[in-house]
């Protein structure tokens, strides 16, 4: 089975789809709203702290099952551990549940692209623009089937024609538009105040809830718990070096992470104030930064260039997790790439066109006191992924034991230098942090507490 397992040519191509997964829309409209609210500099070091202890750890755990085993994560689990064969299903239900919504929201960044494309700037910042697109019981889902099916035919062409072959493509693109944005904001009138504001630290604003944000962020932010780092590491070469790997996709998803900071907070900042950055991630997405486009010089080429940049992000985040089940299905049920991958067309349907009217027609249809996208995305991302990562932890650090791995990392003699790290944390620290994300996360969904 192993030898038709089709595989990454190099560790440049699996760096690449493994970091064009971690760079999402996570990082892209959620880091600049947490470090905006929780203190710049402050959750700036928090979240860097926590990206080569906490991240480091989960990621270094996750990649090298992937690449031991030579399954995807429905199977890894069951080969490393029968009893933990539970695992590999709770993984993979994870993509299942994301993958519909995520292509909703993919849609939306679709339509404002398309939106910048036709220099529609003056429209797109009105107040009602958003909402009365999302409300629209058509168009939205356009969107998302032209999203869905554009994801579904990179997964089609294959691991090495598709998924790499676009990501060694899309990320270069993605890391140049970041830093031209990046550039030019810097260059607005009064942006170093808001460069000021964003990398500062403010103590003042440093709390429990500041490590729960930098801690959550990191977690949704590098795929952790979503089958796909299991996924591409089973697709990875046994000659690859895979603690160069893992700190290279730290690094990637870090820069990107501050550097979207740095695009939108002085940007915000100079044309709203702080008041501008008091919006969550979709709002500050597609209501604030449209607004700050309009008034900003040269906000339509800007604007354009942005949302082709969260595009770019938005696509490669969408084909890892589309992959992680589709691989799932091939390993399991033995089904050819083009059957599994309409599999996951259809549930993508099922799924996502509730997610869609739940914001217009169906937005009376309520789950637990929340519409539909809202639930799938806090089952998948506050209760199910926490779980999974947890129980990760406990088969790593007190089943199958961190020396598996560590085995797995140095192979080929590779020098594994935070070993002793990665022991303490897979044993007795990460399962703490992930208790207190799923705790810390639920509370906030039901308005217990602020995030």
């Amino acid at each position: 089975m192993s030898k038709k397992r089709g595989s990454f040519s190099g560790g440049l191509g699996f760096v690449f789809a493994a970091a064009g997964s971690a760079v999402g829309l996570g990082n892209l409209w959620r880091f600049p709203y947490y470090a905006a609210k929780y203190g710049g500099g402050t959750f700036i070091f928090i979240y860097i702290i926590l990206a080569l202890t906490f991240g480091f750890s989960l990621l270094t755990a996750e990649i090298a099952i992937g690449r031991k085993t030579k399954l995807s994560p429905i199977l890894a689990y069951k080969k490393l551990c029968s009893k933990f064969s539970f695992l590999g299903y709770l993984a993979t239900l994870v993509p299942t549940i994301i993958i519909p919504y995520y292509c909703v929201i993919g849609g939306w960044v679709t339509k404002y692209m398309c939106v910048y494309a036709q220099g529609l700037v003056a429209p797109a910042a009105q107040d009602n623009f958003f909402s009365d697109f999302i409300s629209d019981p058509l168009s939205p889902i356009v969107f998302f089937l032209i999203f869905m099916l554009l994801s579904a035919v990179v997964i089609m062409l294959g691991i090495n024609k598709g998924i790499e072959r676009l990501s060694k493509f899309l990320m270069p693109v993605l890391l140049v538009l970041t830093v031209g944005i990046s550039i030019y904001t810097l260059t607005l009138p009064n942006a170093m105040e808001g460069v000021s504001y964003y990398l500062i630290p403010d103590f003042s604003k440093l709390s429990i809830w500041t490590f729960a944000a930098a801690l959550g962020q990191l977690f949704f932010s590098m795929s952790i718990a979503m089958g796909i780092m299991v996924t591409y590491g089973s697709y990875t070469k046994d000659e690859v070096n895979l603690t160069k790997s893992v700190n290279q996709i730290e690094i990637f998803d870090t820069a990107v992470a501050l550097l979207a900071g740095l695009m939108v907070v002085p940007a915000v900042y100079v044309f709203s104030g702080e008041e501008g950055l008091g919006a969550s991630g979709p709002g500050l997405m597609f209501i604030t930064l449209p607004k700050v486009f309009n008034e900003m010089p040269a906000g339509g080429i800007i604007g354009f260039l942005f949302f082709v940049l969260v595009f770019f992000a938005a696509i490669t985040s969408s084909i890892s997790v589309m992959e992680a089940i589709v691989s799932s299905l091939m390993d399991k049920f033995k089904l050819t790439r083009i059957k599994s991958c309409l599999i996951v067309i259809g549930i993508c349907l099922i799924m996502g066109i509730p997610s869609s009217l739940g914001n217009g027609v169906w937005s009376n249809v309520k789950i637990l006191g929340m519409d539909f996208l809202t639930f799938f995305d806090f089952l998948s991302n506050s209760i199910i992924m926490p779980i999974v990562a947890l129980c990760t932890c406990i088969l790593i650090g007190w089943v199958i034991k961190p020396k598996t791995i560590a085995d797995e990392i140095t192979r080929n003699g590779e020098r594994f230098s935070r070993r002793a790290l990665f022991d303490v944390m897979i044993k007795y620290i990460a399962p703490i942090c992930l208790v207190f994300i799923l705790i810390s996360y639920t509370l906030a969904q039901f308005g217990i507490i602020s995030l």
